[in-house]
C-alpha cells in the first residue's frame, strides 16, 4: 500500500538541505543528459548516412571485365575480354539466391547527344533490363518504367531523368513524345528520379536516358557484348559465396584461369553496407560507455552524499532503533531517498536531452537537404526505457552502501553521539 507519511518524510529530508540535494542531482542529471544527446546524435548521423543510400539495394554486387593477369589455354597474359549475353543466361540458370540481375551497356556521351525539337543536351545513356530498377530504385514522376515486353520486342522506347525533363520539356509530361538519342528516335514512356542521393551506377538517373537493353545492344551494333553486370541477392544468402560462384562461372565460360585475381572486377556494395552497420554499432557501444561512465560518476556522488547524510542523522537513526524501528524501515528509508534523488535528476536529464534534440532537429529541418549531415536526431522508446531502468537500478545501488552503514549503527552509541 502507498505510505503517504513515509514519502512525506523522504521529501522533507531531501529538501532539508537544498544545496546538497541540488549538487547531488546535478551529476546524475548531467550524465543522463549527455547519454541522451550522444545517443540522439549517433542516431541522427546514422539516419543521414543511410538516407543517402535509401532506395539502393544493400545486398548488391557489380561485376566488370578487366585484363587477365595469367596465361591460360593458349591465351597470353594481359588479354582483353568481354562479358556476353550467354554469361547472364548461365548465371540466371545456375546460381542460386539471385533476386535481380541486369547487364548494363553505356551509350556514347557525345556533345548534345539528346535532342528534342530545337533543344539539346549532353546526358548519360544506359541500356538495362527491367530488373535494374529493383537494384537502383527510382521515383516515377510520369509514365511507367521499362518492362519485359519492351525487351522482348526491342521497342524503341526510353525513360528520361527528371533533369532532362526539366531542361527539354520544361517539366511538362513528355510521355508519348520522341527524343533523338545518339541519332535515333525513341518514344518517351516515363520520367524518373533516383531515390538514393549518395550512390549511383554510371551517373545520376536525373541526367540519364534508359533504353531497353536488347534495343540498345542492337543499335550499338556490337554483338552481344555487355559492359557491366548488376546482381542483388535474396535475404539469407551468403554474399561471399555468391561472388565466388559467379566469378567461377564467368571464368569457365570465357577461358580465364581459375586462379586469375585480376580478370574480373567486383564491387561488393553489401560489404560496404555491412561495414557501415558495424561502424555505427561501434559508435553506439562507445556512446553507451561514455554516457554510463558519466552517469556512474553522478551515482558515486549520490552515494557519497548519502553517506554524509547517514552520519549527520546518527542520533536520529539511534533513537528510531531504540523505540523499535525494524532494520527494513531504516534500509528502505535510506534507499528510498537515494532512489528519489536519482529518479528526479535522471528524468529531468532525459526530458532535457529530448527537448534539446527536438530543437536541433527543427533547426536542421530549415537547412538545405544537401547540407544536412544529421537527420532526425532522437532516441526511440526502447532506448528511453532502457536508460530509465538503468537509472533506477543505479539509484538503488547508490543507496545500498549508505543503508548498510546505517544498519551498523548501534542504538546506544548513536544516542551518545555528539
Amino acid at each position: 500500500m502507498f505510505d503517504a507519511d513515509r514519502w512525506i518524510e523522504i521529501w522533507v529530508t531531501i529538501t532539508r538541505n537544498k544545496t546538497r540535494s541540488l549538487l547531488t542531482c546535478f551529476g546524475v542529471f548531467w550524465g543522463i543528459l549527455m547519454l541522451v544527446i550522444l545517443l540522439g546524435s549517433g542516431t541522427g548521423l546514422k539516419n543521414a548516412m543511410f538516407k543517402n543510400v535509401d532506395g539502393f539495394a544493400t545486398n548488391s554486387l557489380f561485376f566488370f571485365a578487366d585484363r587477365t593477369s595469367e596465361p591460360y589455354r593458349g591465351f597470353n597474359k594481359g588479354r582483353y575480354w568481354n562479358m556476353r549475353n550467354r554469361d547472364v543466361e548461365a548465371i540466371q540458370k545456375e546460381i542460386k539466391g539471385i533476386d535481380a540481375i541486369s547487364p548494363v551497356i553505356w551509350g556514347n556521351r557525345s556533345d548534345k547527344n539528346i535532342v528534342y525539337g530545337q533543344v539539346s543536351g549532353t546526358y548519360n545513356v544506359k541500356g538495362v533490363y527491367p530488373a535494374y530498377f529493383r537494384i537502383e530504385r527510382q521515383d516515377l514522376h510520369f509514365g511507367r518504367l521499362l518492362n519485359e515486353i519492351d525487351m522482348q520486342e526491342r521497342r524503341k522506347v526510353c525513360l528520361i531523368g527528371s533533369r532532362i525533363c526539366e531542361e527539354l520539356f520544361k517539366n511538362q509530361d513528355p510521355c508519348g513524345k520522341y527524343v533523338r538519342v545518339n541519332g535515333l528516335y525513341y518514344q518517351v514512356v516515363g520520367v524518373v528520379k533516383q531515390i538514393a542521393s549518395g550512390v549511383n551506377i554510371g551517373g545520376r538517373a536525373e541526367s540519364s536516358v534508359f533504353l531497353p537493353f536488347s534495343t540498345m545492344q542492337q543499335t550499338l551494333n556490337q554483338g552481344d557484348i555487355l559492359h557491366f553486370l548488376c546482381v542483388s541477392a535474396l535475404p539469407g544468402y551468403s554474399i561471399p559465396q555468391m561472388i565466388d560462384e559467379i566469378e567461377g562461372l564467368l571464368k569457365s565460360q570465357n577461358e580465364i584461369s581459375p586462379t586469375d585475381p585480376q580478370a574480373i572486377g567486383v564491387l561488393n556494395i553489401a560489404a560496404q553496407f555491412s561495414m557501415f552497420e558495424s561502424l555505427f554499432s561501434g559508435i553506439d557501444i562507445l556512446v553507451w560507455l561514455v554516457g554510463l561512465g558519466t552517469l556512474l560518476a553522478g551515482i558515486i556522488g549520490i552515494s557519497n552524499i548519502m553517506m554524509v547524510t547517514v552520519k549527520e542523522r546518527t542520533r536520529e537513526i539511534g533513537v528510531r532503533r531504540a523505540i523499535g524501528a525494524k532494520p527494513w524501515n531504516i534500509i528502505s528509508q535510506i534507499m528510498s531517498e537515494s532512489l528519489v534523488l536519482t529518479a528526479l535528476a535522471g528524468l529531468l536529464g532525459l526530458s532535457g536531452g529530448v527537448f534539446l534534440l527536438d530543437v536541433v532537429d527543427r533547426l536542421l529541418a530549415a537547412q538545405p537537404p544537401d547540407k544536412i549531415t544529421i537527420l532526425n536526431p532522437g532516441v526511440n522508446i526502447s532506448t528511453a526505457v532502457s536508460a530509465t531502468v538503468i537509472l533506477l537500478i543505479c539509484g538503488l545501488l547508490a543507496g545500498l552502501i549508505p543503508a548498510w552503514r546505517a544498519m551498523q549503527i548501534k542504538a546506544i552509541d548513536a544516542i551518545r553521539d555528539e
